[in-house]
């Protein structure tokens, strides 16, 4: 978090305000979602105190607080997108309280900091020095454990500051206890409090299982079983923008509106940014894959895969990569403001996943270096990451090449898009039982279709088929594996 988030004023007669402005999480993002609020107005707030959920084109990500201080004003409601820098919540600070900025900053000294004497009996440890960061961004384990939230549990004033965007539920009552366990904010990840909002759970009423009394999505999934969907408080805000339905004829809607922002954004303007400035050239091959369907029933036995996911598209991914080293050409960008092209020698795997939330495409990197094994699992980690909303920026960008596996919704094959800055998408289809010429005789074959697309002004179409043919070929003999790479 830069220095740019946090700004102070003091009203005339009052305690000094903090304002906190929305930063910028990483990777030249310009906006965010607010998903959620975690404070309302009146609640004291801790430095690093995660105080709000966001969404940008690429993650959830949670915004810890960088200074101690009570809520004054939330000044945009739950849905609303915020550009970077804008003011997002202010804090009434106690006057002399230490700017955030100089954590940020840290000096000379503190830099190399003298040794603290040890603690007297019966005397607390000083805090360690806080690390200014955003949860999920790359930091060390320790440093994302969110602190409890101070005066969680006292009631809310009788009437909110003045000048508040909204006030929570007036009267409200503190919660009681459910099921013995405290009611304080629950401990969750965010794609955890996602799936409770999707199912309309009330984090308070599940029992957490998980260490240290972090809710899991398997608790999650419990407490939606009896299906009872827990009134949501009435709060004084804006509503967030949601789809409208048309007037109704005969008492069916006649069309739905969706606002599109998130993912779904940054994916349509990607698409269209793609399609009508890198020339898209496809080629298909169909081809038989049974020798692969039992290399991968073999693969799943052996120790060394002991604990991965082997599937297909393992050895799909893994064909390709032999590929792109029999061809580097394939593997390039186009530089329009240099007029170069820029010539990879290493391979970021791209691999689209389908999520709740919209269609990523995270890599992995240098996927060019690793075995089998080791492929494996950066596959099984890429996915299941993506598919739970983990997924950082910094994990979607400098992909080079991409796989989309359409195959897994019992399609043949398509003609995919670039994804920006790449050359060259595989698109591989279903595996199905056909009949197929196999050693002079029509057999029952695994068979699937693939298609690559690529950027013509990077790769010819000599090129293209180079490379299409040798995937296809390692396919049909993934003896080719050992051979060619």
């Amino acid at each position: 978090m830069t220095d740019t988030a946090t700004s102070a004023r003091t009203p005339s007669g009052g305690a000094p305000v903090r304002e906190f402005k929305m930063p910028d999480v990483g990777e030249g993002l310009t906006e965010a979602e607010i998903l959620k609020w975690y404070v309302a107005p009146g609640d004291t707030v801790a430095d690093g105190q995660v105080v709000c959920e966001v969404e940008t084109a690429k993650a959830a990500v949670e915004l810890p607080i960088p200074f101690d201080g009570v809520v004054h004003e939330l000044r945009f409601p739950e849905g609303t997108t915020v550009d970077v820098g804008q003011v997002i919540i202010t804090v009434d600070v106690a006057p002399g309280s230490a700017p955030a900025e100089a954590a940020a900053v840290p000096s000379q000294a503190e830099q190399q900091p003298e040794q603290q004497p040890a603690p007297q009996a019966g005397e607390p440890a000083a805090p360690p020095a806080r690390q200014p960061v955003l949860v999920g961004y790359g930091v060390a384990e320790s440093s994302t454990k969110r602190r409890p939230r101070k005066g969680a549990a006292t009631a809310a004033p009788e009437a909110p500051p003045a000048g508040t965007y909204y006030a929570p539920p007036a009267e409200a009552a503190p919660p009681e206890p459910v099921n013995g366990h405290s009611t304080a904010r629950p401990l969750a990840k965010p794609p955890v409090r996602k799936l409770a909002k999707d199912l309309g759970i009330d984090l308070t009423t599940v029992r957490p299982t998980g260490p240290d009394g972090i809710i899991t999505r398997e608790d999650v999934h419990a407490a939606a079983e009896p299906a009872v969907q827990a009134p949501e408080p009435v709060q004084a805000a804006e509503p967030a923008a949601a789809p409208t339905v048309a007037p109704t004829v005969g008492g069916e809607a006649r069309e739905t509106r969706i606002p599109v922002k998130g993912v779904r954004k940054a994916t349509a303007q990607a698409m269209v940014g793609s399609a009508f400035s890198a020339p898209h050239v496809t080629e298909f091959v169909t081809l038989d894959v049974t020798r692969t369907m039992k290399l991968v029933a073999e693969l799943k036995g052996d120790r060394a895969f002991e604990g991965l996911r082997v599937n297909p598209l393992l050895l799909i991914a893994k064909a390709l990569l032999v590929a792109i080293k029999r061809n580097p050409e394939v593997n390039a960008a186009w530089d329009e403001a240099n007029q170069e092209i820029v010539q990879k020698h290493y391979v970021n795997l791209g691999i689209a996943a389908a999520t709740p939330r919209g269609l990523l495409v995270p890599n992995i990197k240098d996927a060019h270096a690793k075995t089998l094994p080791e492929l494996a699992g950066a596959l099984g980690e890429l996915v299941s990451t993506a598919r739970e909303g983990k997924t950082s920026p910094a994990a979607m960008q400098g992909g080079t090449v991409t796989i989309t596996n359409v195959g897994v919704f019992g399609v043949d094959t398509g003609t995919p898009i670039l994804n920006p800055g790449e050359s060259a998408i595989l698109a591989v289809g279903a595996i199905k039982l056909q009949p197929w010429v196999h050693k002079g005789k029509v057999k029952p074959r695994q068979v699937t279709t693939l298609a690559l697309s690529f950027d013509h002004r990077l790769v010819d179409g000599e090129l293209g088929s180079k490379v299409l043919a040798d995937v296809a070929a390692i396919l049909e003999q993934p003896k080719r594996l050992i051979t060619w790479a």
